[in-house]
């Protein structure tokens, strides 16, 4: 029984011995997260070659001309004056009032909420929803 405790004290003391650790350290590479500033551009040139969307060319700069200026401005004229005409057929002098409104495929619904009025118009055709909010 002796021989036992003592060959065990033995390989508990000498088994520590035996093994080391070591410290493991998490340093980031990326300069933005706390890396190394040099690694910047070596980073920016990795990440440009795996890159593979392309840049659009920007924006289309090409002027109208005097005719198609002419036409949208008719257009917009146009359009305005009849939702004028369908808004004063609808609702006359008053303001907006509670309820749903049906403009051939849009249906307009005409409710109030705590941030003010708000207009829910859907597009029956399309699907196409948008909301409007009207402030108190």
């Amino acid at each position: 029984m002796k021989r036992i405790s003592l060959f065990s004290a033995i390989l508990f003391f000498s088994i520590p011995s035996l093994l080391y650790s070591q410290d493991i350290v998490y340093k980031p590479m990326n300069p933005f997260f706390g890396g190394d500033t040099f690694n910047y551009q070596q980073m920016l040139a990795s990440a440009n070659a795996q890159n593979s969307f392309e840049e659009d060319s920007g924006f289309n700069f090409d002027e109208s001309s005097d005719l198609d200026n002419f036409a949208d401005s008719l257009n917009r004229q146009l359009l305005n004056s009849l939702s004028q005409d369908l808004y004063q057929d609808q609702f006359g002098d008053e303001a907006l009032t509670e309820g749903t409104y049906v403009f051939g495929s849009l249906l307009v619904e005409v409710s109030p909420t705590s941030g003010g009025l708000s207009v829910n118009i859907l597009d029956t055709s399309t699907g196409e929803q948008t909301q409007i909010i009207i402030p108190n």
